[in-house]
């Protein structure tokens, strides 16, 4: 018991030691420098610039603006990896992507869409646990509100055409109603 009394003294001694020996250092106005403990926050990185920074998530909620803001920095990578996102929209719409700008495309996304395409809301994302049955409730308001032939598939919400005309209203009526269902569901949970 002395012998572990003895070694921590010596411990303590030997880390005080040098502190005690050495020149003061003195600051610009010629004032003596203290030594103090610091926290290690102020020359640690913090936890959240060391962790890897997340991809943006969609919300419910968001206008076609926010959205378009979210998706900046992925078309920014997109972009920076020779592909421009806005501009091959454009041209496939005069005429057919070739194969060339096809794997150009696969290339681009590859390297940018792990990092900065946006996360589909979480109500929706096949990662929560949840996300069916939060389908499964939309389903239910959306035939509350007249919407046939609705169903949760794989993908998410299906609504398909059954055999009567009034179903094209039916699947309008349902591409209407989409957004306020989830809306509602997601505010009662």
């Amino acid at each position: 018991m002395r012998r572990n009394a003895a070694l921590m003294f010596a411990a303590v001694a030997l880390t005080a030691l040098p502190a005690c020996g050495s020149p003061e250092k003195a600051d610009e106005q010629g004032a003596p420098r203290v030594a103090t403990l610091q926290s290690t926050a102020a020359t640690a990185p913090s936890a959240a610039a060391s962790k890897k920074a997340e991809r943006p998530r969609e919300r419910l909620d968001m206008t076609p603006e926010e959205y378009e803001a979210l998706l900046e920095p992925y078309n920014r990578c997109m972009r920076e990896q020779g592909f421009d996102v806005q501009l091959e929209r454009k041209q496939a719409e005069l005429a057919p992507a070739d194969s060339a700008q096809e794997e150009k495309a696969e290339k681009a996304s590859q390297i940018c869409e792990p990092q900065f395409l946006p996360l589909p809301p979480w109500e929706k994302d096949p990662a929560n646990p949840e996300a069916r049955d939060f389908a499964l409730d939309v389903v239910k308001c959306l035939k509350r509100e007249g919407v046939k032939f609705v169903e949760v598939s794989e993908d998410g919400i299906s609504i398909a055409l059954g055999g009567d005309q009034n179903d094209s209203r039916s699947i309008s009526l349902g591409m209407d109603r989409i957004p306020d269902c989830e809306r509602e569901v997601a505010a009662k949970r």
